[in-house]
């Protein structure tokens, strides 16, 4: 066996998860809300993650080389990171003494965490070769090393922050990532959307998505939101009067403080609350994502315009890279050739990032990443094994051809949860762990939301589609393979899968090559002999406020707690009489 190595994160806070690649395969990577049922399983350590990466291999620790995790200690003196951050944070005179005098404290407890996590895994902390890599170089490789461009690339990474930075560009060349410049906190560009996701009645780190969902439902012009934040020579500066803010200059309710001021609330009027997003919030959610799809491209410009016009092939990772309609923005510039967005952009992807750079490093270049089916599977032994035990007692056959069974339940207009393979890596539901519906049958969006995922009606349900379909019903022919694009929907096919089209008409697609999933690609080919179109909606297994269904006994807690009739697991097949 050659070069192992593990990749850890988010000790930290959120999203744990671990990815192992040996000889620059990746051969696992999975997050640990998965296996302990907890959404984004704050301050939690990735030990589940890690057991399972080393037993999917068939390894002991005592075979891994090295491990690595996306987090480091940054100099008072080479950086500017420590120096910008107490600037910035004046007004907060213990955080920014904190920055300067034990700048590297997080660092130093994230390690003995880790070195903790690792000793019960089995490791020897004494012997093991523990490689920190700076949380943006981490993104960075996740975007760049997995892209598989051999170009010249530009890269650029957006988030909340890692150690102080939060925007990062740069350029890889020959396998070796070179930076170009960083942004540090409070400029955060991600923590401003943050901050209003949160005053629009969100969860930071969470609801991001809902904001950009309930963005085209209101109009930009209505509210300026320039004063938040400006991008003038070079440089990102957020308005901390409003947003980004820490210490007294919080906006607190009912003991928990906010990332945004009272001043915010004085200049737009109340936080949002409950699940009824109407005027003025719409327009709010509206003027924010302007105002950040602005800002992202002005600083692409400015940083890596000469690359791209050079080449034309840019890596894009960090939180904020899993903001669709930048990215269909991005896509529409001349100058851009073909755009890669790491699946896992958000932290979780940042222990593919860490382990791909320390592989690179050590001479072993890594694999494209083509796909993301890199968690657990399970035999129909396994799942017959599961339906025994549960407490519902689920009645259950064996079937034969499943894509064709499946497809004719699809088409009477029924949803189905649909467990299949390896689950996914990230947060998109790709066919391993989804559920889905057929998109002609009117209705059957609403009947997901309502029975199953009782999420708010103004987020879109999402299109996979087969790789013959998509220049068909796309306007932009484009590689999407992992879901980090919406397209404009060509009208003749806005009609004929009404129900994964969004109010802007936009959908955000999984366009599929039958050899990363022959099984939901011949479900897909049975519904297209059956509707003509072989495009199938699709959604996360699981239901709100919960992780991605993993196992059997999940899938079925999840069934029998859901209103859903039809669960296919492989070839066994539960029905609800």
């Amino acid at each position: 066996m050659g070069l192992t190595i593990l990749g850890l994160s988010g000790a930290l806070s959120h999203d744990p998860s671990a990815a192992l690649y040996i000889d620059g395969k990746l051969i696992a990577a999975v997050e640990e809300e998965r296996f302990v049922r907890d959404k984004h399983a704050k301050n939690r350590m990735p030990y589940e993650s890690a057991k399972f990466c080393l037993e999917q291999a068939g390894i002991t620790p005592a075979q891994v080389d090295i491990v690595t995790i996306p987090f480091a200690p940054i100099s008072l003196f080479s950086s500017k990171a420590r120096w910008h951050y107490a600037k910035r944070y004046w007004y907060a005179p213990d955080r920014s003494l904190d920055a300067l005098l034990t700048g590297n404290r997080r660092f130093k407890r994230y390690r003995k965490k880790i070195l903790w996590c690792l000793e019960q895994l089995g490791f020897d902390a004494k012997k093991v070769r523990l490689e920190p890599v700076e949380h943006h170089l981490a993104h960075a490789s996740s975007a760049y090393h997995c892209s598989g461009f051999t170009e010249k690339t530009a890269i650029m990474g957006i988030d909340g922050k890692g150690e102080y930075a939060t925007t990062f560009f740069g350029y890889g060349e020959n396998g070796k990532i070179h930076k170009i410049k960083e942004f540090y906190d409070p400029d955060s560009l991600g923590g401003l959307y943050g901050a209003l996701t949160e005053y629009l009645g969100f969860e930071m780190l969470d609801g991001e998505f809902k904001v950009m969902g309930m963005a085209p439902y209101g109009d930009a012009a209505k509210y300026d939101f320039s004063r938040l934040a400006k991008f003038e020579q070079g440089e990102l500066i957020i308005n901390t009067d409003y947003a980004n803010v820490i210490g007294f200059r919080r906006y607190k309710e009912k003991g928990k403080g906010y990332y945004f001021s009272p001043k915010l609330i004085e200049w737009l009027g109340p936080k949002r609350e409950g699940d009824i997003a109407d005027d003025p919030y719409v327009h709010y959610a509206a003027s924010m994502q302007a105002l950040f799809e602005k800002l992202a491209l002005e600083m692409m410009d400015y940083y890596l315009g000469d690359i791209l016009r050079e080449t034309g092939r840019l890596a894009f990772a960090g939180g904020c890279a899993l903001n669709v309609k930048l990215n269909q923005r991005i896509i529409a510039r001349p100058e851009v050739k073909e755009l890669f967005v790491q699946p896992a952009s958000g932290d979780a992807g940042t222990a593919v990032g860490a382990a791909s750079y320390v592989s690179v490093m050590n001479g072993v270049p890594v694999e494209k990443m083509e796909h993301v089916y890199l968690g657990p599977a399970f035999s129909n032994e396994d799942i017959i094994a599961a339906c025994a035990r549960h407490p519902n007692k689920p009645e259950w056959e064996k079937i034969d051809d499943v894509p064709q069974e499946i497809a004719k339940v699809l088409v009477e207009g029924n949803p189905v949860a649909w467990f299949q393979g390896r689950m996914e890596f990230g947060p998109r539901a790709l066919g391993g762990r989804s559920i889905i519906g057929c998109p002609s049958v009117k209705g059957v969006a609403d009947r997901i939301n309502e029975q199953i995922k009782f999420r708010e009606r103004w987020r879109p349900f999402c299109p996979s589609m087969l790789d013959t379909v998509a220049d068909k019903m796309l306007s932009v022919d484009h590689p999407s393979p992992f879901m980090t694009f919406t397209f404009d929907v060509n009208d003749e096919w806005k009609a004929r899968v009404h129900e994964v089209v969004h109010e802007d008409g936009t959908a955000r697609a999984q366009v599929l090559k039958r050899e990363y999933n022959p099984r939901y690609y011949d479900l897909m080919k049975e519904l297209e002999v059956m509707t003509g179109n072989g495009v199938v909606l699709n959604t996360s297994l699981n239901r709100r406020g919960e992780p991605m269904v993993c196992s059997p006994k999940d899938a079925l807690d999840m069934f029998f707690g859901s209103d859903l009739q039809f669960l296919i697991m492989e070839d066994i097949l539960v029905v609800k009489r």
